[in-house]
This record gives C-alpha cells, structure tokens and sequence, in this order.
C-alpha cells in the first residue's frame, strides 16, 4: 500500500481510537487493559483504511471520518476478541500477539468484547456532523454487526464446522458475505456518505465493497493453506486442522485464485466511473489480492 496518504489516515484511526478508549489507569483496570490489548496492538487497520478512502473519493472532510473509522474498528476488534475465545475458533495468537483470553481470562475477553461494541455505537452518537448523518451511520453500522451481517455470519459458520462436505459454493459466499464482507460494505458506505454521495454512487460502492469482501476472504484462506504463523500473526492451518469451509477445500488452489481475477475484475468496473478518485480505493483492492498477512 504505498498511497502516502495511507500512513497518515493510519495514524488518524490510532488516534480516534487512542481517544475513544478508556483509560487504562481507571478502574476496571483489567477490563480497560483487555479493551486497549484488543484494539491497539497492530492490525492491518484496512476497514478504517476504507472509510477514509471512500470519503475522500467524495470530498469528504477527514475529521468528519474519524468517528466512523474508528467505530469500525472497534466493532471488528470486538468480533476478533470473541472470534478467538474458546467457545468459537479457540485461537490463542492475533496480530502477533496472546489473544485477549490468553493475555487476561475469558470472562474478561467476554466482557472486552462487549464494551468495545458498545463504544462503537457511543462513538457515532457523539460524532461531528448533523443528526441525519449521524443516524444514518449507526444505522450502516449495526446492520452490518449484527444478525444480517457479521453475527449471522458467524453463526453459519460455526454451523458449517465440522461439515465443510455438505457446503455449497454459494452457501460459502454467503456465509462470507455477512461474516468478512458486511463490515468491510459499512466502511465503505459510512465513508461515502460522509462524503455526501448519491444513490447510484452509493449503489456502485456496495457492488465494489461486496467484490472487495469476497476477495479479502477467498486470499484470507489461500494464506491460511500457504502462510505460516509467524507471518500471518495467528496460527496458520487452523481452517484443515477444524474442518471449516474454505474456497481451497471446496474449489482448490487454482480455481480459488482464478476467482480473486474475476473479482478485481468486477472491482475494476464499478470503481471506473469515479476516474483517479478512487485512486485510493484501487490500491486497497489490490493490496487485499496481493497481501501476505
């Protein structure tokens, strides 16, 4: 990613998410560490990445897009701390790093987990803008976190465990479409609509955010196949190792990567009628085709 505009956009999202985190010095202090442990320890920050990328194709201000880039990092933290807690993936390494359960207890993860959803949603409520544009961004984001999004997506996954036999292709795009891709449409969209984007924009940027998530899941299981632990910052081979659906297990290595070409390509072709704007936007593209972690 070498828009020199993404280590700036970085350090925006680190800092919005620095102050909207509770102080660690301030009781509960297990439950403050645990919350910072999950958020600032690393990670690739590509949602918030996408906020502000989106809305700058759009013109938007870059403090407008700090409440947002920050409020969906702190809802994909939330759903890594509980994605790894032993009742779901059973992880015990993220980003590098012991898992939050590890690192503190379970019950705390738990507990970290809910308090940085919470602080999402408080964090929208409490940004700059008019109301409309407020609501309108809560509203983005709790429909992609919840039953017809992420946490749905979790859900068929955890039923697909076990059974990756019996799973579709479209099952699996699906299941990944609400699991990995619904966060990844909200960043865009919350960006885009800081920006003041129209329907038919809106519409192409949830056709491009939709190919983008795919992607991001179809390249997330050829790592898991190819990567190693000390790369990836989590443990490798863990989808085999569990029976999990995976586009390698059900299409293979070559049929799986031919898919990432026919996903840049519809990438391509909803992001061509917003010219160098989406400058940005591309190199996020193919940084998520192309990455190694």
């Amino acid at each position: 990613m070498r828009d020199p505009r993404f280590a700036a956009w970085r350090a925006r999202a680190d800092a919005a998410l620095a102050r909207a985190l509770p102080d660690p010095a301030d009781s509960p202090h297990g439950l403050h560490g645990a919350m910072r442990h999950a958020v600032l320890l690393g990670g690739k920050r590509m949602r918030p990445l996408l906020v502000y990328a989106a809305g700058a194709a759009f013109g938007a201000e870059e403090p407008l897009l700090d409440a947002p880039a920050a409020a969906v990092e702190l809802v994909h933290a939330y759903s890594l701390v509980h994605d790894d807690l032993p009742a779901m993936d059973d992880d015990a390494l993220r980003r590098g790093q012991p898992t939050v359960h590890v690192a503190f207890d379970e019950a705390t993860a738990i507990l970290a987990g809910d308090a940085l959803q919470a602080l999402a949603f408080a964090t929208l409520a409490r940004a700059p803008g008019d109301a409309a544009l407020r609501v309108a961004l809560i509203d983005t984001l709790a429909g992609a976190a919840g039953v017809a999004g992420m946490c749905g997506g979790q859900a068929l996954d955890l039923d697909a465990t076990g059974a990756a036999a019996s799973v579709t292709l479209a099952e699996l795009e699906r299941l990944h479409a609400m699991k990995t891709g619904a966060l990844i449409r909200a960043a865009v969209r919350m960006g885009a609509l800081c920006g003041g984007a129209d329907a038919d924009a809106l519409a192409r940027l949830d056709r491009f955010a939709a190919a983008l998530g795919l992607a991001f899941q179809v390249r997330d299981d050829i790592l898991d196949v190819e990567g190693d632990s000390a790369t990836l910052g989590k443990t490798a081979g863990k989808d085999e190792a569990q029976a999990k659906a995976t586009f390698p297990a059900l299409l293979g290595m070559q049929a799986s990567r031919a898919r990432l070409d026919e996903l840049r390509a519809a990438m391509d072709a909803e992001l061509g009628a917003l010219g160098a704007r989406a400058d940005a936007l591309r190199a996020l593209a193919e940084f998520t085709l192309t990455r190694s972690h």
